[in-house]
């Protein structure tokens, strides 16, 4: 019997050289302690280290459901960055990769020492991984840091997501409750103190029975009585559909079409000889060819350009070169053909676009920079457009632009006034303001009603 039970402990040693090699770098038997019973499973400074391990986890764990949340947002951030650095680069899917490979790495340890307390080895974290560890925890702290300052507004979009992703947290939560059962009723027994094992007992418990409390508190709008779901709301495609095809391009509102969206969002900017054409950025650089056909005129703004210098850009091809999202499908060959054809779009044949397949349209009206022929009568020309050249039924405009709006409503009484920002009923009401154009963020469902 002493023999079987040394050749399976014996057997059972590679195991624990495995784990203690990856956690301590200690692959020999003799380099390895087993904790005495009653006594503590590791060192003063391993103790005092090991919470800090815990925390690493834990801020790691915040930041990747933090950021992964974040994912409809990743385009602004990804644009905020090419502001700052003057190149288009997905950095947002850089750092989502980063968080999750640190977040593996952490998480990797931890599972490490619960197997070696599971097994009642002595934990001793190498000087490699406590670097790794001040490193995981100094990320994650200053990422949420900064990104709490820069874009606070998504921890608002975290706990809108916690209504859909609660419940499969707290599954997981339980279950490495669970798993952590076995280690932790293991050293409570081991310990030869009664105020010892309370410390080990009592957090365990004390979490388990939060955990257990939690579905008191729990709402989730996926669960409802059958027909109090509302009515499906209208989707339009911001500047189209950029994830398929070049933004702001006819193509790429052809495609919002075809996808069965409501309404058509845009930006607008105007030439220097008076002709409104859609462009969200500043410059033509980003989103045209102009560094191949105008080496020399990438910085200047867009408003300060001809129309026929205009025509000649083409507005496709960066989208196939640089793609915008990190989501985005592969396109087909046919696709992939009319994308790198497409050229700056006319406001005018947007419009005409939008009324023969009867679709609402909303849009940034950019005032053009000083020295411009239009600087002063911009909303004029834009109307003059709107009411004289594209033909588009005034009821599918949603005007947005705020400036000069009594005159706008004077001239083109038909259009659906429509403010980009929250404001008492009361003025909202004297504006004859139909519609609100607002971050789902800023508006509660209390608002809403």
């Amino acid at each position: 019997v002493v023999r079987r039970r040394l050749l399976q402990r014996y057997e059972h040693q590679p195991f624990i050289s495995c784990l203690a090699g990856f956690y301590s770098c200690r692959w020999k038997r003799y380099q390895r302690r087993r904790t005495e019973p009653g006594k503590c499973c590791c060192k003063t400074r391993e103790c005092v280290f090991f919470p800090l391990l815990v925390g690493a986890f834990c801020f790691s764990l915040v930041f990747l459901y933090m950021w992964g949340e974040a994912k409809n947002d990743y385009n602004n951030f990804d644009w905020y960055n090419y502001g700052n650095l003057g190149f288009w680069f997905l950095w947002s899917l850089v750092l989502l990769i980063v968080a999750a490979l640190l977040f593996t790495y952490i998480t990797l340890l931890l599972v490490l020492a619960m197997c070696l307390l599971a097994e009642g080895q002595q934990l001793y974290l190498h000087w490699s991984h406590k670097i790794g560890t001040f490193l995981v925890l100094g990320f994650s702290v200053t990422a949420l840091f900064i990104l709490s300052v820069l874009w606070g507004d998504q921890w608002k979009t975290v706990r809108l997501s916690f209504q859909i992703t609660a419940p499969y947290l707290h599954i997981g939560a339980i279950t490495i409750m669970v798993l952590l059962s076995w280690p932790v009723a293991l050293h409570a027994i081991r310990a030869d103190k009664k105020v010892v094992q309370g410390i080990i007992v009592g957090p365990y418990l004390a979490i388990l029975l939060f955990l257990f409390l939690i579905p008191l508190g729990m709402y989730s709008p996926c669960i409802r009585e059958m027909g109090t779901l509302g009515p499906k709301p209208a989707l339009i495609g911001h500047r189209g559909a950029p994830m398929l095809a070049p933004e702001n391009t006819e193509m790429s509102f052809q495609k919002t079409i075809e996808h069965g969206g409501d309404g058509l969002e845009t930006d607008v900017t105007i030439s220097y000889d008076g002709v409104p054409f859609l462009m969200h950025d500043s410059t033509l650089r980003r989103t045209t060819n102009i560094k191949e056909v105008y080496p020399n005129d990438t910085a200047q703004n867009a408003a300060l350009f001809p129309w026929d210098t205009l025509q000649e850009l083409n507005a496709g091809t960066w989208f196939l070169k640089d793609k915008p999202f990190s989501c985005m499908g592969s396109l087909s060959r046919a696709d992939q053909n009319q994308a790198m054809n497409q050229s700056v779009y006319k406001l005018s044949n947007f419009l005409r676009l939008a009324d023969s397949q009867n679709k609402l349209v909303i849009f940034d009206l950019y005032r053009p920079p000083e020295n411009h022929p239009y600087r002063n009568s911009w909303i004029n020309r834009t109307l003059e457009v709107i009411l004289n050249e594209s033909g588009i039924r005034p009821h599918l405009v949603l005007w947005l632009e705020n400036d000069m709006r009594s005159v706008v409503q004077s001239v083109a009484p038909g259009f659906q006034q429509t403010m980009g920002s929250k404001a008492p009923v009361e003025d909202l009401l004297m504006d004859n303001i139909v519609k609100l154009n607002l971050p789902y963020t800023e508006m509660s469902s209390e608002d809403i009603r």
